[in-house]
């Protein structure tokens, strides 16, 4: 006797095959297989109490605050909790509903189907295609800065980090994400012209002189504007949107230039963390689209070491896999930041054991693509890991 986790109705149908069950019954049985929690917020009173009467009679369960028995609270967050099948039975029924849960069915149906695996199975970059869920996509890091937390000053001069790209390539890197601004804790901001002066013509060089996708990483509109005119092919904005509000529209005169949306704050302050941080990557998401920038070319990364102490950088890597219930592509950004060296207590030098840690648990946990300095190091641990988890 064992226990088997099935997480999918992939695996729930391979499991059932495995018994010898028929082909009619894997298809009916597979979503009775998967059991989901899922957490609806600020519930009317009223929609609770139908919603989780309506759970109730499919044979699930539904929590809410004990102010809804004496009707004390206007509103409640509610656990839904049951197997696909009931979830599924459970939508049909609130389509025919009021109180607004005809339009809580479509946002539920969303979320059970992002859990089931990401929309974009491959990630389109002005001719590349990175092919998304068949392996793991490596972003290799090039700051060309002075004052970077690991790097500065590494690759500041043209020639050097030129020839450091294209090493990064040879080593496996899918990507070269560009830095021409320091996004350490404390760092001064860069003004505009000295960040293009250090961007733009390393873009210039490195989309001639490479064959992977040239990455700018910058939150500065303008600077997304001029780099992608040189034929940068993504832009990769550590403040979502948030810092400039030409970004999004910046993006969204390409078809085909992916926009990856990184959740930041100022300090440490949440509610409850995760219901914040996945709240504010769905406005930076709607930011984008109400922009005009395509579904399919959105990546979130959930911002490891940016509004988060170290406690909370361990929960939230804790609970990447949750960040696919936005449905779009996942990247993790790690590599030898302060969680892992308060961790180990190792300077900036000697992460790479800890990077390697944080890199496989996340794609464990489902992430697409991470974001890495050591490439020849992070590519053997991708491999492995990708032949565990990707099987």
């Amino acid at each position: 006797m064992r226990a088997i986790k099935i997480d999918c109705i992939e695996k729930a149908k391979r499991e059932l095959s495995l018994i010898g069950a028929d082909v009619s019954g894997v298809n009916i049985m597979s979503a009775k297989a998967i059991h989901r929690v899922i957490r609806v917020e600020n519930v009317p009173i009223k929609a609770a109490i139908m919603l989780k009467q309506e759970m109730l009679s499919k044979g699930g369960e539904a929590a809410v605050s004990w102010g809804v028995g004496n009707l004390s609270v206007d509103a409640t967050d509610v656990l839904l909790m049951g197997t696909a099948k009931q979830f599924n039975e459970l939508n049909k029924k609130l389509k025919a509903q009021p109180f607004g849960l005809s339009k809580l069915a479509d946002v539920l149906r969303g979320t059970l189907n992002n859990l089931e695996g990401n929309k974009c199975k491959g990630l389109i970059c002005r001719g590349h295609c990175l092919p998304l869920g068949e392996r793991t996509i490596i972003m290799g890091i090039l700051n060309i800065t002075p004052d970077s937390f690991s790097d500065g000053g590494s690759f500041f001069d043209l020639d050097t980090a030129v020839e450091h790209a294209r090493e990064m390539v040879e080593l496996g890197a899918d990507i070269i994400d560009i830095g021409g601004e320091s996004t350490r804790p404390k760092a001064e901001p860069v003004p505009l012209d000295v960040e293009l002066e250090r961007v733009i013509p390393l873009v210039k060089r490195l989309v001639q002189g490479i064959d992977v996708p040239v990455s700018v990483d910058t939150y500065k509109a303008e600077v997304a504007r001029q780099a992608l005119e040189e034929g940068a092919h993504i832009i990769n904005d550590v403040w979502g949107l948030r810092a400039d509000p030409d970004m999004a529209g910046v993006v969204a005169r390409y078809e085909d230039v992916p926009l990856i949306l990184m959740h930041n704050q100022k300090g440490a302050e949440y509610g409850i963390m995760m219901d914040d941080i996945l709240g504010a990557l769905l406005e930076s998401i709607d930011m984008a689209i109400r922009a005009g920038v395509r579904e399919e070319n959105i990546v979130v990364d959930p911002g490891i070491g940016f509004g988060k102490n170290t406690d909370q950088n361990l929960e939230v890597m804790n609970r990447l896999w949750e960040f696919k219930t936005l449905g779009y592509p996942v990247l993790l950004g790690t590599s030898r930041k302060s969680m892992i060296g308060n961790i180990l207590n190792l300077p900036v030098t000697e992460r790479v054991e800890g990077t390697a840690a944080t890199v496989a648990f996340g794609i464990a946990q489902g992430v697409d693509i991470v974001r890495v300095h050591d490439i020849k190091e992070m590519a053997r641990v991708v491999k492995m890991t990708d032949a565990m988890v990707r099987r």
